[in-house]
């Protein structure tokens, strides 16, 4: 059989939000959170670039715009999207789209709700700006993966599907390299018609 082709290395924006752990009064766990899940559940070759900056929205826009220019496909933030009055994450990517992504926020909250009746009061979005997709993930580490991953049962069926299973299509959509996941962690949807032939069918 012919050797399947290498895997395009990703560039992933990760962006931990608060004005605490950006000036050192406490740890910042998000960044830590963000890499590790993104380690276990893809298959490419990743270089990340990590930013934790405070809740000031000019700062957050221009980091995201900055990650962009760098050639990233991926941005993942986290932090600064409930309702209190330093929370400008959203704003700050909504001003940085050139399309928006409704159905990652809807989803988000669906998975949250399964946890606290709270998860209606987050305000996550998710964007486009030229060939990158940025999202909003919640502040906690496990809500990150837990909103990331969706839910299962026992026997390890899904229950809610996490939003990254249409993250690999949708970056394919916008021009952006092909992304292969470990279908143990999070198995990625693409029509038949997108799969590559080299892909693994089960993502294993």
């Amino acid at each position: 059989m012919p050797e399947a082709a290498p895997l395009d290395t990703l560039r992933i924006g990760i962006v931990s939000v608060s004005d605490r752990a950006s000036s050192g009064i406490y740890e910042d766990q998000g960044l830590p959170a963000l890499q590790d899940w993104l380690t276990r559940a893809l298959q490419n070759p990743v270089v990340f670039e990590p930013r934790l900056i405070p809740d000031e929205q000019d700062t957050i826009s221009a980091a995201l715009m900055a990650l962009v220019d760098a050639g990233c496909s991926l941005v993942l933030t986290t932090g600064g999207t409930g309702p209190a009055l330093r929370d400008v994450t959203p704003e700050a990517t909504l001003a940085v789209a050139h399309k928006e992504m409704p159905g990652f926020g809807e989803q988000m909250r669906q998975i949250g709700l399964r946890f606290v009746p709270t998860a209606l009061l987050s305000r996550q979005v998710a964007v486009v700006r030229d060939q990158c997709l940025i999202i909003n993930l919640p502040g906690q580490p496990k809500a990150i993966a837990e909103t990331l991953e969706g839910l299962k049962d026992a026997e390890g069926h899904t229950l809610v599907p996490g939003i990254f299973a249409a993250v690999p299509y949708c970056i394919d959509l916008i021009g952006g390299p092909y992304l292969e996941t470990h279908a143990a962690v999070c198995k990625a949807f693409r029509p038949k018609s997108a799969l590559r032939a080299s892909s693994s069918p089960t993502g294993a």
